[in-house]
């Protein structure tokens, strides 16, 4: 009788270290999936942010080439004016 007695404590004791093995595995589980949301975020914010800076990148793009026309438009007038004497 002592010999199962002391099997079903043997028994007991390793349920117990399972179910903390368990408990600790789903806390990390928690964890891990809260880390993979924080990082979906982070990764959408990313991608935003690189949209924003192509859309920035055009549009720069866009006033340089306006800006080369206005100078060539500003240097033809001085020519012009140059033409004039004054």
């Amino acid at each position: 009788m002592t010999s199962e007695l002391e099997r079903i404590k043997i028994l007991e004791g390793k349920i117990g270290l399972v179910v903390d093995h368990i408990h600790k595995l789903t806390t990390e589980n928690e964890k891990l999936k809260q880390q993979l949301k924080e990082s979906r975020t982070e990764k959408k914010e990313s991608e935003e942010n690189a949209r924003k800076i192509a859309r920035l990148d055009e549009e720069m793009k866009r006033v340089e080439g306006e800006r080369e026309v206005l100078k060539g438009k500003i240097e033809a007038i001085i020519g012009q004016i140059d033409k004039l004497g004054l």
